[in-house]
Formats: C-alpha cells, structure tokens, sequence
C-alpha cells in the first residue's frame, strides 16, 4: 500500500528526513506503518480539555494496536465560558479559523496520512471538522466527554445556573454567600459544559455527521473506562480507514449534513450550530442555506428538552440512549438518512439496536415536546438574510412579542443598562455592531441573556452577534446583514415597534419603506473598532452569519 507519508519516509532523497524521526526516536518499522497525527487540544484554562492527554495516550495505543505509527502535535482553544462578557469574547470564533488553518498547515507540511482529532468544546470541535473537510484524508474526531452537572440543595445545576446566579444577586433574590455556595457547586470536574450547550451540541453532531463513535457526544469525561476504550478504538478505525482510503468528505455528504441538522432539531441544540454546520460544510464543498434549516426544523419533532430549555443534562441524555436513540427515533419520520457512511459502518448499523431507556428524558415522534424542531429562522425587514433563534429554549408567551427597542452600540452598553435597572418589562434589548465584521469576531452573550433571566424581566433580546448555547429566553442572533454592513439593524432606534413572530418565522419593525429610506441614506459607517492584529485581518475577511461566518 502506497501511504502519503511515505514522501517523507522513503528513498534516498529522504536519508535527512528519516535521521530527524530518528532523533525522534521513532524506529525504522515503524517508518514503514501509516503515519497517523493526533491533533490534541489539550490546555490548562478550559474544563473540557483538561484531561486530553489521558485520551490521547488512550488513541496511541489504539494507532499502534492497529498497525500505525501515532504522531501527536497541538492545537488551541478558547473557554468562551472564561472569555465570556469582556473583550476576550471577540476571539472564540475567529479562533475556528486559525484551528482548521493550523492542522492544515501541520497535516500537509508533515504528509499525515490520517488524523484523529481530540477537541472537546466550542470553537475547537467545529474548527477540527473544517480542517477534516478542507484536507479530505481519514479522519476520527474522538472528544474529551461532557461534564457531570453539579449539585446544589438537592437539584442539578450547570455553568449556564451560575450566570443566571448573577442576575438573582443583581436583584437581590440570593445572598452573597449562596452565589458563593452556588458557584463552587455547578461545575464538579472536567469536561464540556453539561447542558445541551454549544460544545455539548456540536459533539453530538459529530455521532450524527459519522465522524465520531457512538456515544462521543454523550458519555461523561467522568466515566474514564468508557471514553478510553472509546479512544483506543477511534485509534484503530483510523488506521482501517487509511487502509481503505475513506476520507472525510466521503462521509461529510450532504446526506450526512442534512442527518445532522435533523439531530439538531431534534435535541434542541444550539443556535450555533447554524454557523458551524455551515461553516464545516463549506469546506466540503456543499451549501447549507438557512432555509434549509427551517424546511428540515419544519418537519422534525423535538424530542429531548435538556439544560438550558429543561431540567435534564447530557449524563441523562446519554442514559436515555443518547444520539443513536435520537437517529432511530427521527428516522421513523423519514428524515434520517439510514444508509450515510460512517467511521464504522452506516447510520443503519448504528441504530439497529439502538433504544429510548428513559422515556421522560427522549420523547418519541408521535408524543414530542414539540413537533416542529428546537431551532427557527426569522426574515423580515429587521433581518431580510435571516436570523437564528433556539425555539426550544423560548417559553410559550413569548414565542410571539411585540416590544420597544432599546437600542445599543456594544454588548457593554446593554450590561450597563441592564444591571442599571435602566430595562423594563416589555423592552426589546437589540446589541448591534457585535457581529462578524463589527465586533469584531461576533462575540457569544450570554452575560446579559442570563442576567435578564436571573432578575425576571420580560423582554426579548436581538443582536448582529450570538448567542451561547447556554442561553434561553426571546434572543434573536446572527441578524444578517449585520450592522456594521448596513443591514437595516443599524438603522433602529430608541422607540421603534419591534414585531417578533417565531411560530410565523418573522422578525420586523414597524417602520415606513420612505423613513428607512431616509435613515439609510443619513447612516455613517463606524470605524473598525480594531485596527491590529488577527481580529483586523479577521473582519476583511469574514463573510456575513446567514453563510457561516466562513474566511473568504
């Protein structure tokens, strides 16, 4: 067998290469083997990454049971948990790009002939994937697991708890020391946030899109026996899949896409997804336009109600049945896709002994929680490229909202007001120029989503920027065009009539055709709010949410 490596390994030519593996102290045999990278995430300031080297050892082993030689070489990560509410925010998702760039330069400069990815939170999962699209070789995403929830007066709690905690505190609902007890509760060890969050989401989605073993997006990083055998056997797959030459793009098919966004409406996952599927899918070459997530949300029920939108976390989802359950459940409505390729068979393969064991926690398809999916996108005159809301997590009466806005330049500026008490009920809190190009880098707030929650207020919240997967309630994100590209977000003002419609899939404000005519035309494009660096060059080239915020 002809490997990819062997440009770097054999002839005469490549007597230098061979003394620098030596030096290595990798063995002539092992020379001859495929050259697998496990690209490692491993970091000591987010959760979820902490313990990777313990699953990277547990992958080498598999490699090398396998027949392969394992190389293991870094990547970075962000907390967006830590990241969270300040300028920091700004760099999460410009930080996908520069993981997909790193692996490719890493993966093509070395000739791997197979990756296993090790992420385990936000911006890394997806960025692994885009890389795994972009460079079409075998790959194997093994994630680190989801951490338990923490425990706190006898109920669940979780990291989205404690940022809703501070809205509680600001209105005087929970003492100091109870924020204090709160805070040393919620989140017990290592692992991804343990709701139905963003990471959590999106390491379910790599189960559905076939890149990942069962159970990747569900068991905990506590279950150490579970997850290692996991690792090593992701270890051997690849070694298989390098030996048959299947590569990622031959199971990230449109099929496959299309089974991961039926999942994500099912599970009710994040409204990031939106962009990262996007993003993942235009690397492999293949459009996912935001109408065809409302046509799949549309026709796919919504099965589990986890953590922000409900009581349950994902060591119960996982319980219940986890992915597989979901993909067979789902697929008695036609919308799963059963003979899609995976890392180890077909979808059908994987669902054929599959079972719902807590029915409280899994729903079936003819007695959902809902029986449209947990995601909606809006357009309207507020937002004619569409804009992304986590139905799920939105309570009944505010599924449709008519407000005043409330209008502000930065997420800051909305802080401000909110902690303040400067917000009323009835108030429609709109953050503009926090989106890809204006923020730049499209920050996550859950900071003022939660602190709303915590003091009670009954106000919808929109924004050009996102929100965390942790986040519940009438917000409204990825309004395109942005603000800072002259989308009409840019043109409301303090008093406007804002109509929010998701059932109707709109968003608008009562506003004639001549005055936003008039308010165009008057607009002044703000200056870049940075001018150096990474996020400088980011904002040149980052396209608009509606398609990913991909680099263009």
């Amino acid at each position: 067998m002809t490997l990819k490596s062997d440009i770097v390994k054999k002839g005469s030519t490549r007597a230098a290469h061979r003394s620098l593996f030596y030096a290595m102290g990798y063995t002539p045999q092992e020379l001859e083997k495929p050259m697998i990278g496990i690209v490692n995430a491993f970091n000591e300031i987010i959760p979820g990454h902490m313990h990777l080297r313990d699953v990277a050892e547990a992958v080498k082993v598999g490699v090398a049971a396998g027949g392969g030689m394992p190389v293991e070489f870094p990547a970075i990560g962000i907390c967006d948990g830590i990241a969270m509410g300040h300028d920091g925010m700004k760099y999460p998702l410009p930080s996908r790009e520069l993981i997909a760039d790193s692996i490719e330069a890493v993966a093509i400069g070395h000739r791997f002939d197979g990756l296993v990815m090790i992420p385990n939170c936000d911006k890394i999962v997806p960025g692994m994937l885009m890389a795994a699209a972009r460079l079409n070789i075998p790959c194997v995403v093994m994630s680190g697991g989801p951490m338990l929830a923490g425990r706190y007066q006898g109920r669940d709690i979780s990291v989205s708890t404690m940022f809703e905690a501070a809205g509680l505190f600001e209105a005087g609902k929970i003492t100091a020391g109870e924020l204090d007890q709160m805070e040393k509760s919620a989140c017990p060890g290592c692992g991804s946030c343990a709701g139905m969050f963003t990471a959590n989401t999106m390491n379910c989605m790599t189960e559905a899109l076939g890149m990942a073993l069962p159970g990747n997006g569900t068991i905990p990083a506590a279950h150490f026996g579970a997850r290692r055998m996991m690792a090593k056997q992701s270890g051997e797959i690849i070694v298989d899949l390098v030996r048959r030459d299947i590569k990622a793009r031959d199971i990230m098919t449109l099929d496959a896409f299309k089974n991961a966004m039926t999942v994500d409406m099912g599970i009710g996952g994040s409204s990031n997804t939106v962009l990262h599927l996007t993003a993942i899918a235009y690397e492999a070459g293949i459009e996912l336009p935001l109408a065809l997530f409302d046509e799949i949300s549309a026709k796919t029920p919504y099965i589990t109600k986890l953590s922000p939108g409900g009581i349950y976390h994902i060591q119960d989802f996982n319980e219940a049945g986890g992915v597989s359950a979901v993909l067979k459940e789902l697929s008695k409505c036609g919308g799963i896709h059963t003979d899609a390729l995976t890392i180890n068979g077909t979808i059908a393969d994987r669902i054929e002994y599959a079972s719902i064991y807590r029915p409280e926690v899994i729903k079936t398809v003819e007695a959902p929680y809902r029986h449209t999916g947990g995601i909606a996108i809006l357009n309207g005159n507020l937002a004619p490229d569409g804009a992304v809301v986590k139905e799920s997590a939105v309570k009944e009466d505010m599924l449709t909202f008519e407000g005043i806005a409330r209008v502000f330049n930065s997420e800051e500026e909305a802080i401000d007001a909110i902690i303040s008490k400067k917000i009323k009920n009835g108030d429609v809190v709109v953050i503009r120029y926090e989106g890809p190009k204006g923020g730049p880098g499209m920050k996550e707030m859950l900071n003022p989503t939660a602190v709303i929650v915590g003091m009670g207020l009954k106000v919808a919240l929109l924004t050009d920027g996102r929100f965390s997967g942790a986040t519940q309630g009438a917000c409204i994100g990825h309004i395109s065009p942005e603000a800072m590209e002259g989308g009409p977000i840019a043109f409301l003002e303090d008093g406007d009539i804002i109509n929010i419609d998701i059932p109707g899939r709109k968003l608008e404000f009562k506003i004639s055709p001549e005055e936003l005519d008039k308010r165009r035309n008057a607009w002044i494009k703000p200056a870049p709010k940075v001018t150096t660096g990474y996020l400088a060059r980011y904002a040149k080239l980052v396209s608009s949410a509606n398609i990913g915020a991909v680099l263009k």
